[in-house]
C-alpha cells in the first residue's frame, strides 16, 4: 500500500540518465496502480525533465508527438520508478462528463432500493497521491474538456454540484495528458477525430514537451533489448531504416499506418519465431496495412532490402 506522502527522494540521474536540479519526490513502496517497470526503456531526456518538473513541482504537463513515439509510455515509466500510482484515462469520444465526475446509481441496502453517489474518476484521482494521465487529450468531448479545465489551475477545485461538495486536490495529485497535436487542430489530416483545444484550457499545461522518434542507434539499443532471440544486428539495422521510412510517409500524408518501435520488437521477434525476416514482416505489419497503400510500403522494403513482397 502506497503511503499517503512520497516519503523519499530520487536521484534523476541514476535512474533517469538526466540531471535535474531539485529533488524529485517517490514513494518507497508500491500498490497495485503503480504501472510495471520496464528496466530497458529509454528516455529521451528533455521529454524526462518535463515530466519530473511536473511530479517534482506540480506542473501541468502535455507530452505532444506522432502516433508510436510513447508519450503515455514515457509518463508511465517515470511514474514506475518513482513509485508512484498512475492511471489513464482516453478521452475517446465515448467518454462522456459523468464517466469523468460520477452518476446516481441504485443500489440496495437492508433490502431497499436506494440512491446513491458512485463518484468518477477524477473525484477518485483527485483525492489521492496519484498521477492521472488523459491519453488523446486533443479528441475528448467539448463538455468533457471544460470539466478537466477548472481542475488543471495550480489549486484547481473539483465542485460536484448534485452532491453539493466542493473537492481540493491532493498535494500529490499530478495530471499529464498526451496528444498528437498540439490544440490547434490536426490540418495534415492524420488524426481523424481531434480537435482545436480553447486557447484558454492551453494555458493552463504549464509545460508542453514535443516527443520524437528515437535517433537510429537509440532505437537499435531498445529493440535489441527487447527481441534478444534475433541475433543479426546488420538486419535490425535495415528493419529501423525501413520502419524510418514508414514514419517519414505517415508525416508526409502518403500512408496512414506507421511503423513505431513497439512494431519493430514485434517484427524482430517474428522473424526469430519464423526464421525469416520477409516473411516475419508480412505478418507483422505489410497485412494490416491498407491495400491502396501497399505498393508504396513494398516500394520502400525494396529499396531497403532489395526484395519484393
Amino acid at each position: 500500500m502506497t503511503s499517503d506522502t512520497p516519503n523519499k527522494t530520487a536521484n534523476a540521474e541514476k535512474l533517469f540518465g538526466v540531471k535535474f536540479p531539485s529533488p524529485i519526490p517517490a514513494f518507497s513502496t508500491r500498490d497495485e496502480h503503480v504501472p510495471d517497470l520496464d528496466p530497458d526503456y529509454h528516455f529521451e531526456p528533455e521529454t524526462t525533465r518535463a515530466i519530473l518538473a511536473g511530479f517534482a513541482h506540480n506542473r501541468r504537463v502535455l507530452v505532444q508527438g506522432f502516433h508510436g513515439t510513447g508519450k503515455s509510455t514515457h509518463i508511465e515509466q517515470v511514474a514506475a520508478r518513482l513509485n508512484w500510482p498512475c492511471v489513464r484515462i482516453n478521452l475517446d469520444s465515448h467518454i462522456s462528463r459523468t464517466d469523468l465526475i460520477g452518476r446516481d446509481v441504485i443500489t440496495l441496502k437492508d433490502g431497499k432500493q436506494i440512491t446513491q453517489f458512485q463518484e468518477g474518476m477524477l473525484p477518485w484521482a483527485l483525492s489521492r497521491p496519484v498521477a492521472l494521465v488523459f491519453d488523446e487529450y486533443d479528441a475528448g468531448r467539448p463538455d468533457v474538456m471544460f470539466v478537466i479545465q477548472r481542475v488543471l489551475e495550480a489549486q484547481g477545485k473539483l465542485t460536484l454540484l448534485d452532491q453539493n461538495r466542493v473537492l481540493s486536490a491532493h498535494p500529490f495529485f499530478r495530471i499529464f495528458a498526451t496528444a498528437n497535436t498540439i490544440g490547434l487542430g490536426d490540418s495534415t489530416g492524420l488524426y481523424h477525430g481531434t480537435q482545436p483545444i480553447n486557447q484558454g484550457q492551453m494555458d493552463r499545461w504549464n509545460i508542453v514537451a514535443n516527443l520524437h522518434y528515437l535517433p537510429e542507434a537509440e532505437e537499435l539499443k531498445v529493440v535489441s533489448h527487447k527481441a534478444k532471440e534475433f541475433k543479426n544486428k546488420d538486419q535490425l539495422k535495415t528493419m529501423i531504416a525501413m520502419a524510418n521510412l514508414t514514419r517519414e510517409g505517415f508525416m508526409a500524408g502518403d500512408l496512414s499506418t506507421v511503423m513505431s518501435p513497439r512494431t519493430v520488437i514485434n517484427w524482430a521477434e517474428n522473424a526469430a519465431i519464423f526464421g525469416d525476416v520477409h516473411t516475419a514482416f508480412r505478418l507483422t505489419f505489410f497485412n494490416k496495412c491498407d491495400e491502396t497503400e501497399r505498393p508504396i510500403i513494398a516500394e520502400y522494403y525494396q529499396r531497403c532490402f532489395n526484395v519484393t513482397l
